[in-house]
């Protein structure tokens, strides 16, 4: 199934590292070309290379999910790199820990800014070029912290994830006669370099809380991605899949114990 996607234009902001960059490198290992989006040109081309050693097309461009003009840039650029644009993915993100009793309104904007208006934004710079061709597949990466969960810290990350899925719901109506799905995958805990950076014992409590006892991995997530972009997935829109290895299923920790 996946290997009909050969051959068309993948955007995936943020994607220089994390769960960007491995559903960059499934994008590109499905045989895509693949526009990696980071803020730095730097990481974004050490990507790009990576997947063109590997045998795929890609090419790095650096910008800023919260400038629109930005966006505009990196969609004039798939097109004019690549002929089109038939996915986004817009996966850019942040998570900076503040509690509520630190918390700045400066902290809340920059989270909101990035995560959710950054999506707004990726998308719509998009749209256009997906209506001339009345097909498109959006992907966006929320998480099931704000939608389902919630964790110590992250009431601002947990805002910008919820309000992913109601931005997702509206445009999956708007965009449905065009031809185009707007999706969500909802990853748990996955390990990444930003993950890992939390410490030793952060990672063995979240082993513990998992059914399968283990993270995901950033390929489990990009799977996921790769299966809304497909023509299988066409009659699929505004709905989000989650990718937690069972953490949301236990009402306690001792459930798992039983």
């Amino acid at each position: 199934m996946f290997s009909l996607l050969r051959g068309r234009s993948v955007i995936v902001t943020g994607s220089s590292k994390g769960i960007g960059r491995g559903i960059a490198l499934r994008f590109g290992l499905a045989g895509c070309k693949v526009l990696v989006v980071s803020r730095q040109l730097s990481e974004a081309q050490a990507v790009a290379d990576e997947l063109v050693a590997a045998g795929g097309e890609a090419r790095a461009f650096a910008a800023d999910v919260t400038r629109p003009a930005d966006m505009a840039a990196m969609a004039q650029t798939a097109v004019d790199s690549f002929g089109g644009i038939d996915i986004l993915c817009a996966n850019a993100g942040i998570f900076p820990a503040a509690r509520l009793e630190q918390m700045t309104a400066a902290d809340f904007d920059t989270v909101i800014g990035t995560n959710l208006k950054g999506t707004f934004l990726s998308v719509a710079a998009c749209v256009p070029a997906m209506k001339s061709r009345k097909s498109g597949r959006i992907i966006l990466t929320s998480s099931i912290t704000g939608p389902v969960t919630g964790y110590p810290g992250w009431s601002h990350y947990g805002a910008s994830k919820a309000g992913q899925l109601g931005f997702m719901r509206t445009a999956a109506i708007e965009l449905a006669p065009y031809g185009i799905t707007v999706n969500a995958i909802l990853p748990g805990n996955i390990a990444t370099e930003a993950l890992t950076a939390m410490g030793e014992d952060y990672v063995r409590k979240m082993e513990a809380s998992v059914p399968m006892r283990r993270l995901g991995s950033v390929v489990d997530v990009a799977n996921a991605a790769l299966f809304f972009a497909t023509d299988e997935a066409n009659y699929i829109t505004g709905q989000s899949m989650i990718i937690d290895g069972g953490q949301i299923l236990p009402e306690s920790l001792a459930a798992l114990e039983a």
